[in-house]
């Protein structure tokens, strides 16, 4: 899609916050016909009031986990093209779930892979075929930096950002022929509500085996907004999957988190599983500490 095609429209899952909502006034500022999405109207219409004047914006309301909205979305698309479709989707819309994943339910477990994989899945077939049918198109998924490594209590979002890696290189190789091209945009740490969001209910694991190092998770929290930039760096990398002709398959933002990528690759496994339970509190010291003492009161006392 050349940077010139700036009538293209483009549709933006989870637009009503964050990442999404960012995004949406930036490409309705630069000049695209944005379809807003998301599951709280109250927000959508909060959005449609920040649109400068000249900036074409519609909101639509859209629950990805829902056939019957996805579909009435579909038809409200085909209503707003003059039945044209979309040019590109932005699937964007997700949240993070925290804790051990040894102590998470099933039902919070399928919560989760129902928005951020096969929700996503879902609302990408149902835009697919007017994009095979005029043979271009684009959709970009937004994934994370958390889609190449696994943080410790994070091991259930980051297994759907896994997951979507593998369905995105899939459907690149697969649609290409038919003129779509298939995005993976990376972040890192981005400064919004998403992990205060997602941190919060961390707490019910407090009782659990886990409980010393979940106390700590403040300061897991400030390990990692220790790196937070801002949400406008993702719009930007979104923007820029948009207008090149060519796109890369993946883009990492901020551009630092290649850096950390490329060392955690290099890294041997035992480096990274001791520098990871270090980050999390997964030691003895925090878990066992009993043991700890029961093996220096058997340690041989030197003279």
């Amino acid at each position: 899609m050349a940077s010139s095609n700036k009538t293209a429209t483009v549709l933006i899952t989870g637009a009503t916050a964050g990442i999404g909502r960012t995004t949406a006034l930036h490409l309705a500022k630069e000049g695209y016909h944005v379809i807003a999405t998301g599951r709280r109207a109250s927000e959508l219409e909060k959005l449609r009031a920040e649109v400068p004047t000249g900036a074409h914006l519609d909101v639509l309301a859209l629950d990805v986990t829902s056939a019957d909205s996805i579909g009435l979305a579909v038809t409200e698309v085909e209503r707003l093209t003059s039945g044209h479709g979309l040019d590109v989707l932005v699937n964007n819309a997700g949240f993070g779930l925290l804790g051990p994943v040894s102590e998470i339910s099933d039902a919070d477990l399928r919560r989760q892979y129902d928005t951020n994989v096969f929700g996503l899945m879902a609302v990408t077939r149902a835009f697919l075929p007017a994009m095979r049918a005029r043979g271009a198109g684009r959709v970009i998924n937004v994934s994370s930096m958390g889609g190449k490594m696994t943080i410790p209590f994070m091991g259930a979002y980051n297994s759907t950002k896994y997951a979507l890696e593998s369905l995105s290189d899939a459907m690149r190789y697969e649609l290409r022929p038919f003129g779509i091209h298939v995005v993976l945009i990376e972040p890192g740490v981005i400064n919004t509500n998403f992990t205060d969001t997602a941190m919060a209910p961390i707490s019910q694991f407090e009782n659990t085996a886990f409980g010393p190092a979940i106390a700590k998770a403040d300061k897991l929290r400030a390990m990692m907004h220790a790196t937070a930039v801002g949400p406008q760096v993702i719009a930007r990398a979104i923007h820029k999957a948009i207008r090149r002709r060519s796109p890369s398959a993946r883009y990492v933002a901020p551009w630092f988190g290649n850096i950390f990528l490329g060392l955690l690759a290099i890294t041997p496994t035992f480096v990274a599983d001791f520098a990871f339970r270090r980050v999390g509190f997964l030691t003895d010291a925090t878990l066992n500490p009993k043991s700890q003492l029961a093996e220096s009161a058997h340690r041989p006392v030197r003279a």
